[in-house]
């Protein structure tokens, strides 16, 4: 019943938006749905189920987002600086939209490889493969190493966002470009 399967998460995902997780009735889910609350349990088997398979969805649609959002920046001729702006835009527009990301992003073993906690562990690992194939002329550490310093800044506007959102991607693209391809400097 993937429908059903859909219709439920899609109304626990509503549920957490008004109240903490704990507070959320299997019941009012099911209603909410306009399923049985067996067959949610049939779906899900409980209520941890459920919240593991949430979890699971916001992370997977997180980082096909993320993909797409990478893509469109190589396919628009973005610089490293243009391709980690456009990761940091989705993750703080991602995080702000979803209670269950932004607690997967900040939360304690965040950079965990349990699903739904291994989220930053994966968006480092993608930046640096779409910074590292698009900036072949860089070596893999120095690329690592400044997508990590650029995914640290994003994520403290995750915890404490800034007045801007676009203008902090600004700054973290004038990071991500002056880590890799810092300034010649002139005699002194």
């Amino acid at each position: 019943m993937p429908a059903a399967r859909d219709a439920l998460m899609d109304a626990a995902f509503a549920a957490l938006g008004e109240r903490p997780w704990a507070a959320v009735r299997m019941t009012e889910v099911a209603a909410a749905a306009g399923v049985s609350r067996q067959t949610l349990y049939n779906e899900f088997s409980s209520k941890d189920g459920l919240a593991r398979a949430l979890a699971r969805r916001e992370a997977e649609d997180f980082l096909a987002g993320l993909d797409t959002a990478l893509a469109a920046a190589r396919v628009a001729g973005g610089d490293a600086g243009d391709c980690f702006a456009a990761a940091a835009r989705w993750t703080l527009y991602s995080s702000r939209r979803s209670p269950l990301l932004h607690a997967a992003l900040t939360g304690p073993g965040a950079a965990s490889p349990v699903p739904g906690a291994g989220l930053v562990a994966a968006l480092h690992a993608r930046t640096v493969a779409v910074l590292f194939d698009g900036c072949p002329r860089l070596l893999p550490e120095d690329v690592g190493w400044a997508c990590e310093a650029a995914l640290r800044l994003t994520l403290s506007y995750v915890i404490a966002p800034s007045a801007d959102d676009e203008e902090s991607c600004r700054r973290i693209g004038q990071l991500i470009r002056g880590l890799l391809d810092p300034p010649v400097r002139r005699g002194r």
